[in-house]
């Protein structure tokens, strides 16, 4: 007689955990992004990644529009490739709220960084907290739809009441590290814009 085997049920709940822990690692990593785009001491092409320019009907991020460079600690340039989207440029840039005042001549877009004031510094701490909000909205999120898909495993019997039991469990866990990850994330961020 031929045995055949079957995958135990509680794997298929692990493997639930493994797809939503994608997820908060995809919350996680957007959340390092955005973080980014905040200004520290220093000049970085990053600082401009999350801005985005509304040109040819859609939101394009500047450094599609042109060429970013850190040519001294307090300058970023922009080499724009089509002068006429030189002024749309300057403009999302004045209204990123970072606090940037471009500058053109022709093409190209200096954007110098002034000194970060001890307000400024701590209007960036409280964006970075924002973001890391954001992120642990987004990992609950995660969590609800997880344990939404345990409930209905369980409503149709593919998961016992221990193994539910056990998958939320696990889930729970798996949240509480992210939102440790998101913690320390913002912690250091906070603290390299609050160095002087």
């Amino acid at each position: 007689m031929l045995q055949t085997f079957q995958i135990p049920t509680h794997r298929t709940g692990n493997l639930i955990v493994a797809d939503f822990e994608k997820r908060m690692d995809g919350a996680v990593i957007s959340l390092t992004a955005k973080l980014n785009g905040l200004r520290t001491g220093r000049a970085s092409s990053s600082l401009l990644e999350p801005i985005k320019v509304d040109v040819y009907g859609a939101a394009m991020s500047i450094n599609q529009l042109g060429t970013v460079s850190v040519p001294e600690p307090k300058l970023i340039t922009i080499q724009v490739w089509d002068e006429s989207q030189v002024a749309d440029v300057e403009k999302a840039i004045r209204n990123s709220g970072l606090g940037l005042n471009p500058s053109s001549d022709g093409q190209v877009i200096r954007v110098p960084l002034p000194d970060l004031t001890e307000e400024r510094r701590r209007d960036l701490a409280k964006k970075a907290a924002e973001y890391g909000e954001s992120a642990k909205v987004a990992i609950r999120n995660v969590r609800r739809d997880a344990i939404e898909e345990l409930k209905k495993r369980g409503k149709d019997k593919k998961l016992s009441e221990d193994e539910l039991k056990n998958e939320t469990e696990e889930i729970n866990k798996t949240v509480d590290r992210y939102m440790k990850k998101v913690e320390d994330v913002i912690a250091r961020k906070c603290a390299e814009i609050m160095k002087i």
